[in-house]
């Protein structure tokens, strides 16, 4: 039973890679938005003129091994997908907690949403259906060439498992639905500060807000921010400043608490283009 599953995910991550391969090249041939390499992970860690060749070279990475793991059994595929499935989930941690504004960059543009629980976990997955395909003795071809009912229903199981932890798929909803960029939508200060009074950030800083309404408001591309004023526990006077993800269902919320002057106190980064 253990074979057949490990055997049934290496039509998946050839599937995988090949996807996350042509959603990268196709990103950087768009190239429509200038700037939209600067919300992608992991290129936005790389000078800017080296974001392009960064996804270059990730998403020629994912080609070998894709091609590797469907048409041969050499361990060298198999382990170079571990090591870049475990490579990623570090480099998304640190990305979470750097740049918590930027997209994994995973599928492209359409990764670009920040960076959530869902997408870690995803990768994380990705990492442990790796390490079951160290045992596979076969390559991928001849797993979908004997194909069984067996095989075909582990594959479903795991295709869908992947599609649960896969936040991409509503945001390409909400572009069939819009039709337009996250950061050319209209959507309303109201809307966007109700999700936030919905949020756990909220809860987490409401002791901190003298008043209930913000002081200031703005937007930035798919983020609306939101100012309010606050005062510490030891009475010093700071600003609360939240922001709100535009686009999905459970949008990110994040927050950052400062001085008048500007200084960070008790805050979680907030990376703005400004």
């Amino acid at each position: 039973m253990l074979a057949t599953i490990a055997a049934a995910q290496l039509p998946l991550m050839v599937l995988l890679l090949v996807m996350g391969s042509a959603a990268k090249v196709a990103t950087i041939r768009a190239d429509a938005e200038p700037g939209g390499l600067t919300r992608l992970g992991p290129a936005v860690l790389m000078p800017e003129r080296l974001r392009g060749a960064a996804l270059v070279v990730c998403a020629a990475g994912e080609l070998v091994l894709a091609v590797g793991i469907a048409f041969t059994a050499s361990p060298l595929f198999r382990w170079g997908s571990l090591a870049f499935f475990a490579l990623s989930t570090y480099v998304l941690l640190e990305l979470r907690r750097r740049r918590p504004d930027v997209g994994c960059g995973c599928f492209g543009e359409v990764s670009s949403r920040p960076i959530g629980a869902r997408s870690v976990a995803r990768t994380v997955t990705l990492a442990v259906m790796a390490a079951g395909m160290l045992s596979v003795p076969t390559p991928g071809w001849q797993v979908v060439a004997g194909i069984t009912w067996t095989t075909a229903g582990f594959m479903t199981a795991g295709l869908a498992l992947l599609v649960v932890l896969s936040p991409e798929l509503e945001e390409a909803i909400d572009r069939v639905r819009h039709r337009a960029p996250c950061e050319q939508r209209a959507l309303s200060p109201g809307t966007a500060l109700s999700r936030l009074r919905a949020s756990a950030a909220w809860d987490d800083h409401r002791p901190l807000l003298t008043t209930p309404e913000p002081a200031d408001s703005w937007r930035e591309l798919c983020w609306r921010f939101f100012a309010f004023d606050g005062r510490t526990p030891d009475g010093v006077p700071v600003d609360v400043v939240f922001a709100v993800y535009l686009s999905g269902r459970r949008p990110p919320v994040r927050a950052a608490v400062v001085t008048a002057d500007g200084m960070p106190v008790l805050a979680e980064s907030i990376a703005v283009s400004a």
